[in-house]
């Protein structure tokens, strides 16, 4: 564990990693925010059945306009136990003799209803346009104007994907998509990013994320707007946690929990900045098209992203290594320690890294020795391949949280009871993790194990010190 010593030479927190970090944050403010897009762009609006009489203009012109909008509903849509009318069923014929009951009960029998077999009427004062409301034609196009940006319905016949009623279950399952791939994911790049490199990873994942999520907006069917938000998913995790990852690597020990807390807190703000342009953005095609492009100029700013010098060492590529500790010290205003730092300097500090380096780890040594499967299973526990693993582990959690929302049919308690029960308990087990502040990051698992023998060692010392003292 002595690369913090490196990074103290070239400096801790100099300009070099506050642009890094700055680039960094800018990547997890946008990336971040698709994972709570569909809070806004799959909203269930307010709906009721399709009924002739109220939304055929034909029918209007031909005497019924007559009655108010309340007397028509009130002949065409039942009433659910709350005296509203019902949301998923309609009346067989229009019941006129409802008209005249003056608010008591009618002693015939309950009239026949149906389903909604013309579609749906949706409430559009709060959005205009989610994906439950969503009208398609075989295709969709969008138009450039000097003002806006306007999206076009072409060639019909359209199709309705009216996620509501019988089909209401299939908004989860578009929810689901998204959190899905962030657990295929979480186990495949971040092994990747291990093998390859996380400035590799970030920048494939960014474009990645950039093209499905502006795909999405003009998907023509359901499935495909699932699997483009799959896709997205596979990758914005792998930039989130990449991210992470970076941002600690190049930091030394007492700076790293102030970069952890800037990443959460700038994704914090692109929360709030996310409602806010929900309530500006009703349509759900430009919210997501808005949320998608800048990823597009990002990527282009990804360049300039420095890769792990951790990585680099550990996989047997000290040159470059060198070639960027020597790039960070010259932009924090340290050229002479960077002119300093040789081969030598390098192979010397980080001699049991190095020599670590020379047989790869499998995944399931992050499992073998008995402190860091202890660190890993809790982790995992609590809503880069073990970061991978980690991350997985808990969007498992995450993707599984909106199908949940299914079990309100049994009990409408029943899904908050569960995600209650779970905090409570992820919360206890924190507890069985070790104290890292002002502490360096282990470089190997055989760091791992030999802090737990100098931990252990350090108790016994202590305990020594006060028996021979009394």
């Amino acid at each position: 564990m002595a690369f913090h010593r490196l990074l103290e030479e070239v400096g801790g927190l100099g300009r070099f990693q506050v642009l890094q970090m700055a680039l960094l944050s800018a990547f997890c403010l946008v990336v971040y925010t698709h994972m709570l897009l569909e809070n806004f762009t799959a909203v269930v609006p307010a709906h009721r059945c399709w009924v002739s009489i109220l939304d055929n203009d034909t029918a209007l012109a031909n005497g019924t306009a007559i009655l108010g909008q309340d007397a028509l509903l009130r002949v065409s849509i039942p009433l659910d136990s709350d005296l509203r009318p019902e949301k998923c069923r309609r009346f067989l014929r229009p019941q006129w003799q409802l008209l005249h009951l003056n608010g008591t009960l009618s002693n015939a029998s309950e009239p026949a209803t149906e389903p909604c077999v013309d579609g749906w009427v949706y409430d559009r004062t709060s959005f205009s346009s989610t994906i439950v409301t969503e009208v398609r034609g075989l295709f969709t196009c969008c138009k450039f104007t000097a003002w806006s940006l306007r999206i076009t319905q072409v060639m019909n016949p359209r199709h309705h994907w009216d996620l509501v009623c019988d089909s209401q279950s299939l908004n989860s399952v578009a929810k689901f998509s998204f959190m899905a791939g962030t657990v295929v994911g979480g186990i495949i790049l971040g092994h990747l990013s291990d093998r390859f490199g996380r400035r590799l990873v970030i920048r494939w994942s960014l474009l990645l994320v950039a093209a499905t999520e502006a795909c999405a907006a003009f998907a023509p069917t359901l499935p495909l707007y699932c699997s483009l938000r799959f896709l997205a998913g596979f990758s914005a995790l792998s930039v989130l946690t990449n991210s992470s990852v970076l941002i600690m690597e190049w930091l030394v020990p007492r700076f790293q929990a102030m970069g952890m807390t800037m990443i959460i807190s700038v994704a914090c703000v692109g929360q709030m900045i996310l409602g806010g342009l929900a309530f500006a953005i009703r349509d759900w095609h430009i919210l997501q098209l808005v949320y998608s492009i800048p990823l597009f100029i990002l990527f282009l700013f990804s360049r300039w992203l420095a890769e792990s010098v951790r990585w680099l060492i550990i996989t047997n590529k000290p040159e470059k290594g060198l070639k960027e500790l020597r790039k960070a010290a010259y932009v924090n205003g340290k050229k002479d320690a960077g002119d300093a730092l040789t081969m030598e300097v390098l192979r010397s500090t980080m001699r049991d890294e190095l020599e670590a380096a020379q047989t790869r780890p499998r995944v399931s040594d992050l499992f073998r020795t008995p402190n860091l499967r202890k660190r890993m299973c809790v982790l995992c526990f609590v809503r880069v391949t073990a970061s991978g693993i980690i991350g997985a582990v808990g969007n498992v959690g995450a993707a599984l949280a909106p199908l949940l929302m299914i079990l309100t049919v049994y009990s409408p308690h029943l899904p908050w009871i569960v995600y209650a029960a779970v905090s409570f308990i992820s919360g206890l087990v924190v507890f069985l993790l070790p104290e890292t502040k002002n502490q360096p990051l282990p470089d190997s698992i055989q760091d791992v194990e030999k802090e737990r023998k100098g931990s252990q060692k350090g108790r016994r010392e202590d305990g020594f010190m006060k028996v021979t003292r009394f």
